[in-house]
């Protein structure tokens, strides 16, 4: 689990396929105090099990699925990249539950500046753009942010200078691809609420009225 809240930034230092996945290994220093094979550390926003390490540096394994889903099949050498570490059972949520299971891409449209903030707009599938809400929190490339407006078509947030200099939108630009995860709690709540197919039952107020609820 993961927070959206990004520990540094660090780079791709190289990239190997081998046929539909890869491996990749990226230089690093704050998110490697502590860490040890296996343990988990989100790659713009996309949960890696870390498979070696070295002092400077770690390699992850991608698999197909993760290649499909995220934009992490364009990362090149060189390419930066947010890191952040699986929160600690004792540690704060600065931002949001993030599971760092990618729901799909967006696109930048738009990116503005609005006072001290800057106001990006993104593109988005109408199966991710379900579960964005107005003041709601989505991960964007791993980053916890909050939704400023949404249509059927995109939705908005507003970036404080320091989440810009401190992550990889400072590279960002119109046409650039980012990882995309929703709030997983709508999407749990959905599931729930909906018919379920073998039953034909769902939560509804005839349901809550019959049972007491109501």
């Amino acid at each position: 689990m993961f927070t959206g809240i990004v520990e540094e930034v660090g780079t791709v230092s190289s990239v190997i396929r081998t046929g539909s996945s890869s491996s990749i290994r990226i230089h690093a220093a704050a998110v490697l105090e502590a860490t040890k094979t296996g343990d988990s550390i989100a790659v713009n926003g996309v949960c890696l099990t870390v498979t070696r390490l070295g002092k400077d540096w770690f390699e992850a394994d991608v698999m197909n699925e993760t290649l499909q889903r995220s934009s992490l099949g364009m990362l090149r050498t060189g390419s930066p990249v947010n890191l952040e570490r699986a929160m600690a059972a004792n540690g704060r949520f600065g931002g949001h539950i993030v599971s760092g299971h990618i729901d799909g891409t967006g696109t930048i449209t738009g990116m503005e500046q609005d006072g001290i903030a800057i106001r990006m707009t993104l593109a988005a599938a109408p199966e991710i753009l379900r579960y964005i809400v107005e003041k709601g929190s989505v991960a964007i490339d791993g980053i916890s942010l909050t939704v400023t407006a949404v249509t059927d078509r995109d939705f908005s947030v507003s970036m404080i200078p320091h989440t810009v200099q401190n992550t990889v939108l400072r590279c960002k630009k119109a046409g650039d691809p980012v990882n995309l995860e929703n709030d997983i709690i709508g999407k749990y709540v959905e599931k729930l609420v909906k018919p379920a197919a073998d039953t034909g039952s769902s939560i509804s107020a005839d349901f809550l009225a019959a049972n007491g609820f109501l």
